[in-house]
C-alpha cells in the first residue's frame, strides 16, 4: 500500500468512526428517514458512509486514486482534500454532484 493510499485509508476510517459515533438511535422500521430534520442529516450521513466504505474498497482493490468514469488519475491534491473522491476534476463535471 503507498503512503497516499496509507494516509488516505487512516483518514477514511476516522470520519467513518466520526459518523458513526454521530448518529442517534432512532425507534421505528426505517431510522434514517423519520421525517424529521435529525433524520435527513441521519440519511446524509448513511451516504457519506456508504462513499467512505466504497472508497476502502477501491483502496483494498488496488484501484484507489483512479477515476472510475474514464480510469485516469485522480491527482494528488484531489484525493488529499476529498479521499472518498471517485471522479477526476473533467468527469466530477460531467456527473450529477455525487463527489
Amino acid at each position: 500500500m503507498s503512503r497516499i493510499e496509507t494516509e488516505a485509508r487512516d483518514l477514511l476510517l476516522q470520519r467513518r468512526r466520526a459518523l458513526r459515533r454521530e448518529q442517534p438511535v432512532l425507534s421505528g422500521s426505517d431510522p434514517f428517514d423519520d421525517g424529521t430534520p435529525g433524520g435527513v442529516l441521519a440519511s446524509q450521513a448513511l451516504a457519506e458512509l456508504a462513499q467512505i466504505d466504497e472508497a476502502l474498497g477501491r483502496i483494498a482493490r488496488g484501484s484507489y486514486g483512479t477515476c472510475v468514469a474514464c480510469g485516469g488519475p485522480l491527482g494528488l491534491q484531489r484525493i488529499r482534500a476529498i479521499p472518498e473522491a471517485r471522479y477526476c476534476l473533467g468527469c466530477s463535471g460531467q456527473r450529477p454532484s455525487d463527489d
